[in-house]
């Protein structure tokens, strides 16, 4: 059973940093493409970040040279580095995963996803 399981959120003033982690298990066939998509609310789910199965990473054009997307593969846990914090930035964040072969990561998204987090929450004060 594939499960995704999000830490890290919190609240921060603007400027400030957070560490998101999601800890990865089930996947026994092949690394998956994993994102990070956030939803503020009244808005659409965006993809923030991805990165693919041999570390090749994409970023949203909103986070590029802010965020850091990365994996450790012994520990089977995605992280998500966001520092100089905006509130826009203010958000859900979703862990994802797309296993299939022909997965694709571009724009800071994943194109399919099959697997989500739970979430966890993102709030950047001004």
């Amino acid at each position: 059973q594939v499960r995704l399981v999000e830490s890290g959120g919190g609240s921060v003033q603007a400027g400030g940093s957070l560490r998101l982690a999601c800890v990865v298990s089930g996947f026994t066939d092949r690394r998956p493409y994993m994102g990070w998509f956030r939803q503020a609310p009244g808005k659409e789910r965006e993809g923030v970040a991805c990165i693919t199965s041999n570390d090749r990473t994409s970023y949203a054009d909103s986070v590029k040279g802010r965020f850091t997307i990365s994996q450790d593969n012994a520990e089977n846990t995605l992280y998500l580095e966001m520092n100089s914090l905006k509130p826009e930035d203010t958000a859900m964040y979703y862990c994802a995963a797309d296993p299939k072969t022909v997965a694709r990561c571009s724009g800071g998204s994943i194109s399919e996803v099959e697997y989500w987090g739970q979430g966890t929450q993102v709030t950047v004060s001004s």
